[in-house]
């Protein structure tokens, strides 16, 4: 079954918004839901539609791109590709865990690498309805039976033994959390808080959103108000959050 793409355009020049409207003529399985000139409707729309991508402009009215996406919150923000004409504000975007960074003019083969790894990553909620539940599958650290080096999910009916080593890094998504274990990306019911619990050791907490394997991580580069963006083997950037900052912060003392 084809994944269908609820689509939000978001950007202040009514052009752009309409190459970007000829541009996603060519994929049948996006529909676009909406567009809109300037942040502030931005945040509306996406609450009040809930789309499953927005294709989000960066300097515009009201608020930028990556304010929308800190006012709606990580967590509650749909998959984001950020369209801009500025290639100043990548670091940012990969921040807030944008999936892409087009710039302008996009190029048809750029949209379309950017909208495969979209459905990449949310192909795996389209099976959770089938059942994935991490809560029926995950016991409690040390407890009978329990594996302390795998992790058991369900997926379509299946049980799927996961090394937990190979796990790269978790995000919570609502009453889901979403593992990344290089180009696999599971997607099951549960909290961070009780997946924590599970992986304990090798894995640290640096925002309230997610979790990292420390062995992943290769460089540490000082953000804003004392927080770090730390980077994977992989390229994947990570932001740490002002509640998590004392924990990364001693993660980093011990290192050196």
């Amino acid at each position: 079954m084809t994944m269908r793409l609820d689509t939000l355009i978001v950007d202040d020049e009514p052009l752009a918004r309409t190459h970007l409207r000829e541009l996603l003529s060519a994929h049948p399985d996006v529909h676009i839901t909406g567009e809109c000139g300037n942040g502030r409707d931005a945040v509306n729309m996406v609450r009040e539609l809930e789309p499953s991508l927005v294709l989000l402009d960066i300097q515009m009215p009201e608020l930028s791109g990556l304010d929308v996406v800190r006012e709606i919150g990580p967590a509650s923000m749909p998959a984001v590709i950020f369209v801009t004409a500025h290639d100043a504000y990548a670091l940012d975007a990969f921040g807030v865990f944008a999936v892409g960074y087009l710039l302008k003019p996009v190029q048809p083969e750029q949209l379309q690498a950017a909208l495969t790894r979209v459905k990449s990553i949310q192909a795996p909620v389209q099976r959770d309805d089938a059942g994935i539940r991490l809560t029926d599958t995950v016991g409690p650290p040390n407890g009978e039976g329990s594996d302390p080096e795998r992790l058991a999910i369900r997926v379509d009916g299946r049980i799927v033994f996961l090394n937990i080593a190979d796990i790269d890094w978790v995000e919570a998504m609502d009453n889901h959390v979403r593992l990344h274990l290089g180009s696999r990306v599971h997607v099951v019911r549960g909290t961070l808080t009780n997946l924590e619990r599970r992986l304990a050791t090798g894995f640290l907490r640096i925002h309230r959103s997610t979790l990292v394997n420390v062995s992943r991580v290769v460089e540490a580069q000082p953000w804003f108000g004392g927080d770090f963006v730390l980077i994977l083997g992989d390229g994947t950037r990570l932001t740490s959050g002002r509640s998590h900052r004392p924990q990364v912060q001693r993660f980093l003392r011990q290192s050196l």
